[in-house]
């Protein structure tokens, strides 16, 4: 499909820091606000107050730097409605009250000549994060009599109602949930959406045809249509049910499996019969029927637009046969052909579009939508059987979006290859498939992006167990051998001497620094996830319900945040509901859920920082990577630029038509 050449732009890849920053925001708000093209869209957001007690004492006040403020702009702080702060705060956004207690309430305003109104009051999280209570659903039992309650899960964000403040996308996992290489029933899915304060806005039932799994439901919250309100995009069927109550599709429609068995090639999932043929039970899977792509309304929930979902799991019939689904996708029972992946991509550099993959065992086929005016209209359509040879199996349990040619428009690093802006294949590692990824310029001393990720299978690839990637070419910069899967996997910078991000997996013991050389024999044991949490550039380990600080003379690790009461989703996984930048200053807040599914805790840092940046949510890198964190096996977001000790010289945002 061809793809319109209005509105390329290059937008860069960085943030300036403290005055570095602000004639970049500057040009860059500029053409935002101007709706030429050109212009990049940004959320509208508002300072995100936040005031936490501080470590070492007092109370720290932290807002948000925007791509839009003028430059050299400084900030006043208020306890009680009196300022505090003895001159304005202009290298930093955040202060300590050491007078400060937990009943104050405060606020910030610009100062000088970019001075207005004071931001709304806030209070004081005593406990150092804010409790948001849910609604949980009430249990079931499905038609084999199995009984299920419902767990907190995934999350995302949004300003579903255009005031500049982020509510919470929450989706409630039945705690018979389902891997899709297993047979049997789950309860439906459910999606919320939450004020900070705990009000409920709507809630969506994706039905009965909608089968539970991480596996299954990639939701995605981001104002598409650009009218600054956010909408959320997912895959339904019939039976889903709006926030409003109106059913798509046929509310009588039940797809799912009752009985027998599918012949099968593979063993995944598979039972040996004594006459040595292999079967997949058909209990509770979904082979068949029709599925959508829908959006909703952030405000109502209620649905906008739907289309028939793209990528198919039959270009003919919404009902193929096991024997078809395995001649496409290599087995017969959805294993394969129903793992799905999402998230948002701006592929024009000017617009956020919705992308929806399916498959990356084997056939992976990739989807790109555009919501605009009311509508959805596909953009692109990518299938590696119709691409050259390579571009199978290569996908990952995610996929990031990156602008990894430099051209001022996202592409999309599925893995161990990447599809170009425009749908058409760019290049193929012939990695294969792996579990985990991060994508940036995670090696500032090089030009250009990085990809780093672990595989799990190195019987097919030479051995390889993980590798760093030139992500604009595809090059193996350095790898590590491995005798079998390589199931976890991080990068980030946790060692200042030492240039960039350091790189571990599960498949050795050493540490390396960003160019492949050993640094440690010891490296951390954790290696789910990352978080910018403390006051230095460094990157911190999130893992359970713990962030920790890697000691890098004594090679061990020091916990900052033990959330007692909180715990994480998704199994071994162990990731937080989300952690992003959705609050106060640059660093990032981590949402967990409470053990008893009754709320959600957004947890600031109590560090203060001497470093100032804009909100990474104005990085539309960052941006699009926190819309797809929930995908499948989460991983941490990255901005389009190194963050990291001995960042400097960013290059500006500022983007021209071309």
């Amino acid at each position: 499909m061809p793809i319109s050449e209005v509105g390329r732009v290059r937008t860069g890849r960085a943030i300036a820091l403290a005055t570095g920053l602000a004639a970049a925001a500057t040009a860059y708000a500029t053409a935002a606000q101007t709706g030429k093209p050109g212009a990049v869209q940004l959320e509208r957001l508002d300072r995100g107050l936040v005031a936490v007690p501080a470590q070492g004492g007092g109370v720290l006040v932290s807002w948000r730097l925007l791509a839009t403020d003028p430059a050299r702009t400084a900030f006043d702080v208020f306890r009680n409605g009196r300022k505090v702060n003895p001159r304005p705060v202009s290298t930093s956004t955040n202060f300590v009250d050491r007078s400060g207690a937990t009943g104050a309430v405060y606020s910030v305003r610009a100062s000088g000549r970019a001075r207005g109104r004071a931001e709304a009051a806030v209070p004081v999280w005593s406990q150092g994060y804010l409790t948001v209570p849910l609604q949980q659903p009430a249990g079931g039992t499905t038609p084999d009599g199995v009984a299920y309650t419902y767990t907190a899960n995934d999350a995302s964000v949004g300003d579903l109602d255009g005031d500049g403040r982020y509510e919470i996308v929450l989706k409630w996992d039945p705690t018979n949930s389902r891997d899709n290489a297993f047979p049997g029933y789950s309860g439906p899915v459910l999606i919320d959406a939450y004020t900070l304060s705990g009000q409920r806005l709507w809630r969506i039932d994706l039905g009965r045809n909608i089968r539970a799994g991480a596996h299954y439901t990639q939701f995605l919250v981001h104002d598409f249509d650009g009218d600054g309100r956010a909408e959320m995009a997912v895959r339904t069927s019939d039976g889903t049910v709006d926030g409003q109550g109106k059913v798509i599709g046929d509310p009588r429609a039940d797809w799912r499996g009752k009985e027998g068995e599918i012949p099968q090639r593979d063993r995944t999932g598979a039972v040996t019969r004594s006459d040595g043929t292999m079967v997949a039970p058909r209990i509770g899977r979904i082979l068949s029927g029709p599925e959508y792509l829908t959006v909703f309304d952030g405000r109502t929930g209620r649905a906008l637009a739907s289309a028939p979902y793209a990528p198919q799991r039959h270009p003919a019939t919404s009902s193929p046969t096991p024997e078809q689904l395995t001649e496409l996708w290599g087995d017969g029972y959805a294993n394969r052909s129903d793992r799905f992946l999402g998230g948002v991509a701006y592929l024009d550099g000017q617009r956020p579009s919705i992308v929806m993959g399916r498959g990356y065992y084997g056939r992976s086929t990739i989807a790109a939508w555009d919501y605009r005016n009311g509508r959805l209209t596909p953009r692109w359509f990518f299938d590696s059987n119709q691409a050259p040879e390579g571009f199978g199996g290569q996908g990952n349990h995610q996929f990031s979006v990156a602008d990894v040619d430099a051209d001022g428009r996202h592409e999309i690093v599925y893995g161990s290859m990447v599809v170009d802006d425009d749908g058409q294949p760019l290049w193929t590692a012939k990695l294969h498939h792996g579990d985990a990824m991060h994508v940036s310029d995670l090696d500032p001393t090089r030009p250009g992006l990085e990809r780093w990720g672990v595989h799990e299978s190195p019987s097919r690839n030479g051995g390889v167990g993980a590798a760093m990637l030139d992500a604009r070419t595809g090059a193996v910069l350095w790898s590590t051998q491995a005798p079998n899967d390589t199931g976890r996997g991080v990068a980030m910078d946790i060692d200042p001497r030492h240039p960039g991000a350091e790189a571990w997996g599960s498949n050795s013991d050493n540490l390396y620094d960003a160019r492949g050389r050993v640094i440690g024999s010891q490296r951390p044991r954790q290696m789910n996830f990352a978080v910018w949490w403390d006051g230095d550039l460094l990157r911190e380990l999130l893992d359970r319900n713990q962030v920790s600080k890697w000691n890098w003379t004594t090679g061990e690790v020091t916990p900052l945040l033990t959330a007692v009461g909180a715990t994480t989703n998704n199994g071994t996984k162990s990731n937080p509901a989300l952690a992003a930048d959705i609050l106060g200053d640059w660093r990032e807040e981590v949402i967990f859920r409470a053990e008893d599914n009754k709320a959600l805790r957004v947890y600031a840092t109590p560090y203060l920082t001497e470093h100032r940046m804009v909100t990474l949510m104005h990085d539309p890198q960052y941006r699009a990577q926190v819309a797809g964190q929930q995908m499948a096996y989460n991983q941490p977001s990255w901005p389009g630029f190194f963050i990291g000790e001995g960042m400097k010289d960013q290059p500006r945002l500022n983007p021209s038509a071309r």
